[in-house]
């Protein structure tokens, strides 16, 4: 099967493509330079690969929490290249996407993911792994003030900027830290696995009803009219 997956949910954007067995990618860590850089790096995947956008069987999207703008960009390219090509987007959670990465890094059987999601907080994201070694949420996906960090009846890795970010909560919380996994960004390569098994399960969504898991309720709402 053919699926395109990108992410643009942070300070990396990244693309990959699966054409048969055959996966191939791009990734670029530049700051606000995801409008520049994404749709070349698509082009270039496609035209290596000698696939079409109608031979895709989904595009598969990296779709937060993270970063509003960066959100904004990948979906509106997933919902272009969808209508162009009238195939389906499967929207799979940045942060599990991190934590695919950082299940092949550490043998831990709990991940937690920390992205900075700025005012002294962070978008945390807590997965077990299954018995496929696939991260499977533990609960919801939620914005965590830095200063009231949970704390985990088990130990795990920690993956993802926001420890960076807040060194803090790694100092916190070492006693719970099974291993410290350097991964800071989602790789569009761990959401194709992720995209293949929701893309199986009837994930896929029509374009129109691509929703951002964006967390915080006031990014989408438009602004009340003043005079």
């Amino acid at each position: 099967m053919n699926f395109l997956a990108i992410d643009t949910t942070s300070n990396a954007c990244s693309v990959a493509l699966q054409a048969g067995a055959r996966i191939s990618h791009r990734k670029s860590v530049e700051p606000r330079a995801h409008t520049s850089v994404l749709m070349p790096m698509i082009v270039e995947l496609l035209a290596e690969s000698d696939i079409r956008l109608s031979e895709l069987h989904a595009i598969v999207l990296g779709n937060g929490p993270g970063s509003f703008i960066g959100m904004r960009i990948g979906a509106s390219v997933a919902q272009g290249l969808s209508f162009g090509s009238g195939i389906e987007v499967v929207p799979v959670s940045s942060l599990r996407a991190v934590a695919a990465e950082a299940l092949t890094q550490c043998d831990a059987d709990r991940v937690v993911v920390l992205q900075d999601a700025r005012m002294n907080e962070v978008y945390m994201g807590t997965f077990d792994r299954s018995d496929a070694d696939i991260p499977v949420p533990h609960d919801n996906e939620e914005i965590v003030p830095v200063g009231a960090f949970p704390v985990s009846a088990i130990r795990y890795a920690a993956a993802g900027a926001g420890w960076d970010r807040y060194p803090e909560l790694e100092a916190e919380q070492r006693d719970r830290i099974l291993c410290r996994v350097p991964v800071s960004y989602p790789d569009a390569r761990f959401l194709l696995n992720l995209g293949r098994i929701g893309f199986a399960a009837g994930e896929g969504v029509a374009p129109a009803s691509l929703s951002p898991a964006y967390l915080r309720a006031k990014v989408a709402e438009i602004p009340a009219a003043t005079d």
